[in-house]
């Protein structure tokens, strides 16, 4: 199952923790993911990863057939207790809102203003600070490792 997932949206979360899915979203995930979604930790960003639910079952079985010498030191370990550890599942409800977990929102300082990112299959999700300052700090990094994947696509 393929999702197209692209983009930029600023919103506020709402008093009780909810953000409004951008419509231009909402029809996929009905269709395709029946409004479910996983949110988890980002395992090195401090921001989340939103999956359609059809997108996380594959990611989560990638990780559980991982074999046990391929999680074998702490840094490994790590990034599978976050991606898993943390996965929480989610609905849209009626009006397009989801619940953002509190623990969650604790865990990457998420409280009102934020940024949603289509970024191919699944989403990120920021608190706007956090996600201005990765921003310039990307910006003023210069050519870096990533600078081969541009040269790959543009």
């Amino acid at each position: 199952m393929s999702f197209s997932l692209r983009g930029i949206s600023a919103f506020s979360l709402d008093a009780k923790g909810r953000m409004s899915v951008p419509v231009r979203y909402r029809a996929q995930l009905m269709e395709r993911a029946q409004n479910h979604l996983v949110i988890t930790l980002h395992p090195h960003d401090r921001c989340l990863f939103v999956y359609p639910l059809p997108i996380w079952e594959e990611v989560e079985a990638r990780l559980s057939r991982l074999p046990t010498a391929a999680i074998s030191n702490a840094p490994e370990r790590a990034f599978v207790r976050r991606m898993t550890g943390h996965a929480e599942d989610v609905t849209l409800d009626g009006a397009g809102r989801v619940l953002v977990p509190p623990t969650l929102r604790e865990r990457v300082g998420l409280d009102h203003k934020a940024r949603l990112l289509g970024v191919g299959q699944k989403f990120e999700l920021w608190s706007e600070d956090a996600y201005l300052a990765a921003e310039t700090e990307d910006a003023t990094a210069g050519e870096g490792p990533a600078e081969h994947l541009a040269q790959l696509v543009i």
